[in-house]
């Protein structure tokens, strides 16, 4: 009869060859790869004391400063201004455009600044464009006229869900079937950034961020540390983005700004009718001043139109009652948990 070998017996030699094993693996051998060859460690050595340049402390230090110093992005600084209105996300939505238009001028706005997407979700895509043509607004490229303009097959929303794709593709679709050659041409004329000035501030208008046009930057998913990273990549002392439909404004530790401008074309998903813009004001030593101001429009004519249009129902259902019905999956848990759906 055999005799038994204890388990922990059994533990130990197992662990015993594992090491061997181990060690193996990790020796080094003395040699370091050149290109395709193998040599000896102290032949390399030897030859890369030959390349290469040797700093001092300060000239590395200078080095790695140059080397990190942001580049300037070549666009003209606009204004200076003392107030302006900022908005995105027209989505098709003549009747916000004209409310906006209204009450940017009664509250003394010198410009007026458009962050993309004109298109998309709701109807009539060519009432939007007179608009913004006389109303002498400032605008840059979103996603929507980055695609309609180059012919794209889809929005390039930057959505994952296929149920967000689904009703993206039905939105493109509309859009771009509904709009005229002239108009997507004129679509492309427009900048994929701008530089404002307002007072002593220089501010940056993107899309969705400065990184990335379909970027979606949420409140609650946009670290301070990163937010800030930006700002100092693109040296300005305020960045202004759209594209996520949700409005937010950020004083970070720097002193400057991170806002979210909202959109017009939709509600911002809190069971309220109304839309969102931002207006910037020049505040002299109080630095400047950052208001989301909401905005009351005609909605249920809007609903009408989509309904006339045969528009899906999830939009007219976000229109009349303030809350999101597609879209949801881009929403990072906090603002998923304020969403009735």
């Amino acid at each position: 009869m055999s005799q038994r070998i204890p388990e922990d017996e059994v533990d130990k030699e197992q662990r015993a060859r594992r090491d061997v094993a181990v060690d193996k693996l990790t020796a080094h051998r003395g040699m370091a790869t050149w290109g395709e060859r193998l040599v000896p460690l102290g032949e390399f050595r030897q030859a890369a004391q030959g390349y290469g340049r040797q700093l001092d402390a300060a000239a590395r230090q200078q080095q790695e400063a140059n080397f990190l110093e942001p580049q300037a992005d070549g666009v003209r600084v606009e204004g200076p201004f003392s107030k302006i209105a900022v908005f995105g996300g027209v989505y098709n939505n003549s009747y916000a455009l004209e409310a906006l238009l209204e009450d940017a001028r009664r509250r003394g706005a010198e410009a007026v600044y458009c962050l993309g997407d004109f298109g998309g979700f709701g109807p009539h895509p060519e009432k939007v464009w007179p608009l913004l043509r006389q109303g002498e607004v400032r605008c840059i490229q979103g996603n929507y006229e980055a695609s309609l303009s180059s012919g794209r097959e889809d929005c390039n929303c930057g959505y994952a869900d296929p149920r967000d794709n689904h009703f993206a593709k039905i939105s493109y679709d509309y859009t771009a079937t509904r709009c005229s050659p002239e108009y997507k041409r004129w679509m492309g004329t427009h900048p994929l950034r701008r530089r404002v000035r307002v007072g002593d501030h220089e501010l940056l208008l993107v899309h969705g961020s400065p990184r990335q046009i379909n970027e979606f930057l949420f409140a609650s998913a946009a670290s301070t540390p990163y937010l800030e990273v930006l700002l100092n990549e693109e040296r300005c002392d305020g960045m202004l983005c759209t594209h996520s439909g949700l409005h937010w404004h950020r004083r970070l530790p720097s002193g400057r700004h991170a806002v979210n401008v909202g959109v017009i074309g939709r509600p911002a998903n809190d069971g309220a009718t109304h839309v969102w813009y931002s207006l910037l004001t020049d505040g002299g030593a109080a630095g400047l001043s950052v208001e989301l101001a909401p905005l009351v429009y005609d909605h249920q004519s809007l609903a009408q139109d989509m309904r006339d249009e045969d528009l899906p129902q999830e939009f007219v259902e976000t229109i009349l009652t303030g809350w999101w019905t597609t879209c949801l999956e881009i929403l990072p848990a906090k603002e998923r948990a304020r969403s009735k759906f």
